[in-house]
């Protein structure tokens, strides 16, 4: 998969090498910030709760064999699992909440590939139980590998129940995050800005505001009542208008503004930068368009490349590109007035880092078999991708002045034991935390439609969020409350002044990221790690 990957980067190269024999300019460089950090980069992957990754940070099992992980001596706990919610959880005990009922426990790297849980907006919150937090297998369980049908032999008897939703990694298997937390910054009070899976999440990203839906095909399931005839979305739905589309899905198109919009308005280079976005490309198995596609090695599933509702920038018409039109040439990435109009593939991404002409800011999406969402990917294919990324950004020279977020759109439904704090109530006909609402919804953020927009409950699931720069504080764990849209605050404090995106968006609300900088005496530090995400030449200082 790794070499699919570096021909697909080494044809993009070859094209900019005779656009331009010499490093473009970094103009990223000359736009004014509030901070030394002149590149963000934001790696958005799929389906992971906290506990599900981090739940016994920085103490891995180390059996003979898996990838070791042995932390040092001054790491920070986290709010994880402890003894009490490993050996007597009340999912375990309580008889309310159906057959698969468990303790938390650990998967290996050999037990990669497993089941999609149930994550959509109502069963996230009948899960959490009011508080309890103990009906995760009767709401959001679900048992089985990633291929579904039969299990392997030496599968353990959870995996064909419920109790699979209690399952837990840790630093063997998820070793490049872990290694990544030690040696810069990691947060252990991050949250989904609202309940419910992929769509939402990723719009929240953006733009912090999931009601206000303008269009709609195919039916219904999507959606809910904001309490004034308008829609918000609470669930997947594919872009109106992205010729990759599924014709037979539920389309959806948002209207208000999004931080593309906010920064197009201060001219300041971005981009969203796909797996799978490029149609002209063939891949190795001879799929190319929208049909592109790629079956891990780790989970035996065959999954396009690029996933229409993963991409958040395809429901607004401002910063849509639904043909997936190409950039006219390298110097263009990132620029408003091109065809591209911002939306790319991800080879573009390394071609623009190979020139020297990233955008200010980029966010990143894998393809479907590296993006880390069980059911078709997994934590070591996610492991691939992510140290490819870090360690590519990490050779540049603008690396000195870079910041990498890794996030994630949901929690796949995946057990985490902390109840999230509700800042935002809803009382749509989809709200459950407290059997039939979210609290009343009388004082609810606005939306584009309604003056106390409903359908919007949140914060949802814990996620991890880690930070990887220079200027990271160095194996910190920071416990400011922040969500996804504490990501599209520093964007909109670091180079627009302040400015939100209003109309009800978190932004307004959202916890401040800056706790996990160092902008005053930065670390300076590089961490190259291997397929494995092991250190390779240990980390080291002076940039």
């Amino acid at each position: 998969m790794r070499k699919l990957l570096t021909v697909a980067v080494a044809t993009a190269l070859a094209a900019v090498c005779q656009t331009n024999a010499f490093a473009l300019e970094d103009t990223a460089e000359r736009f004014e910030t509030a901070t030394p950090i002149k590149h963000l980069v934001v790696i958005f992957q799929e389906n992971v709760s906290f506990d599900h990754y981090f739940g016994t940070y920085p103490n891995a099992l180390n059996l003979s064999g898996e990838p070791p992980f042995v932390a040092a001596k001054d790491t920070p706990t986290v709010n994880g699992l402890s003894g009490a919610l490993l050996s007597s959880n009340a999912t375990s005990t309580n008889s309310a909440n159906g057959t698969g009922a468990a303790n938390p426990f650990r998967l290996s790297p050999a037990q990669a590939s497993t089941a999609d849980q149930d994550h959509d907006y109502t069963p996230e919150q009948q899960a959490l139980h009011g508080g309890l937090v103990d009906l995760y297998p009767k709401y959001t369980g679900a048992g089985g590998n990633a291929l579904g049908g039969a299990l392997p032999a030496n599968s353990p008897a959870i995996f064909s129940t419920p109790g699979l939703v209690m399952g837990y990694y840790d630093g063997n298997t998820v070793t490049a995050l872990w290694n990544y937390a030690q040696h810069f910054a990691l947060s252990d009070n991050s949250y989904n800005t609202t309940f419910g899976p992929s769509t939402p999440g990723a719009i929240n990203l953006i733009s912090g505001q999931t009601n206000g839906m303008v269009a709609t095909l195919n039916g219904t399931g999507d959606e809910t009542d904001d309490g004034n005839g308008g829609l918000t979305l609470i669930s997947d739905a594919d872009p109106i208008g992205d010729v990759c589309s599924n014709p037979a899905s539920n389309q959806v198109t948002l209207g208000g503004k999004n931080i593309g919009d906010l920064l197009n308005a201060k001219n300041i280079s971005w981009g969203f930068f796909s797996g799978g976005f490029a149609l002209n490309t063939v891949n190795s198995n001879s799929t190319t368009g929208c049909k592109r596609s790629t079956t891990s090695a780790v989970t035996g599933v065959k999954k396009l490349d690029y996933i229409p509702h993963h991409q958040p920038f395809q429901y607004y018409a401002s910063t849509a590109n639904p043909t997936h039109a190409r950039p006219s040439w390298i110097g263009s990435i990132g620029k408003s007035g091109d065809a591209a109009n911002h939306q790319y593939d991800l080879t573009d991404f390394f071609a623009a880092a190979e020139a020297g002409s990233l955008p200010a800011v980029s966010y990143v999406k894998a393809s479907g078999f590296q993006d880390g969402h069980a059911g078709y990917s997994d934590p070591l294919d996610e492991q691939t991708f992510v140290v490819s990324v870090i360690n590519k950004l990490q050779s540049l020279s603008s690396w000195k002045e870079t910041a990498v977020i890794i996030a994630y759109d949901d929690s796949d439904g995946w057990y985490d034991h902390q109840m999230p704090p509700i800042v935002n109530q809803s009382s749509s006909p989809d709200d459950a935390l407290t059997g039939t609402s979210c609290g009343d919804g009388s004082a609810a953020l606005a939306g584009l439609t309604a003056a106390h927009a409903q359908g919007r409950c949140g914060y949802g699931p814990r996620l991890p969020l880690l930070l990887i720069s220079p200027y990271a504080k160095s194996n910190y764990v920071d416990h400011t409350l922040t969500d996804q849209t504490s990501i599209l605050r520093f964007v909109e404090d670091n180079w627009l002044g302040g400015q939100r995106i209003g109309n009800g968006s978190f932004d307004a609300i959202a916890g401040s990221i800056n706790g996990m900088f160092n902008f005053t005496a930065p670390m300076n530090q590089k961490l190259i790690l291997d397929a494995n995400g092991e250190p390779t030449h240990g980390y080291y200082f002076g940039l």
